[in-house]
């Protein structure tokens, strides 16, 4: 199986993260910006602890500008993959991994929010393991600790999120 790039995302996704992005490097920036101004205007920025708060805020959403830039730019934006057993990007597996039941999206955090189950990326070492698994495949990988972890694929099917 071809090694897919990038994070794979349902349409809705994508646009959900654009419009963030948009709304960020908009609005958001002139926001902080002048909140930040505000605060400066109070006086003393050594011992301002608005103008510290307004600073830290406009970090955090830089680095999500460019958490979102990187995901947008590298994204595969499609839809579902094919109902055929086959683990892949933006599958909903259920797997025993070291003996327990688990149940997971192989793909991105951003294209399951609002989900309650975990998100394993293609690059993590569990996701790697399973790419391109079927059902009833088992396989390993080996834990930070250096221990192999087995993992049998139960179940997988396509995530419409």
């Amino acid at each position: 199986m071809p090694e897919k790039t990038g994070t794979w995302l349902t349409q809705d996704a994508y646009d959900r993260l654009q419009d963030e992005y948009a709304q960020l490097t908009g609005p958001g920036r002139v926001a902080i910006a002048n909140e930040i101004d505000e605060r400066r205007q109070e006086g003393d920025l050594k011992e301002n602890g608005g103008y510290h708060a307004a600073r830290e805020e406009q970090a955090k959403q830089e680095a999500r500008i460019a958490r979102l830039r990187e995901v947008l730019r590298d994204a595969t934006v499609g839809e579902p993959p094919a109902d055929d057993g086959i683990v892949e990007p933006g599958m909903l597996v259920v797997a025993t991994v070291a003996g327990r039941e688990m149940k997971f999206l192989v793909g991105s955090r951003e294209s399951a929010e609002g989900t309650n189950f975990d998100v394993f990326s293609t690059q993590s070492p569990l996701g790697a393991a399973i790419l391109g698994k079927k059902i009833g495949d088992e396989t390993s990988y080996e834990a930070p600790n250096g221990k192999d972890i087995v993992v049998k694929v139960i179940a997988a099917e396509p995530f419409t999120g």
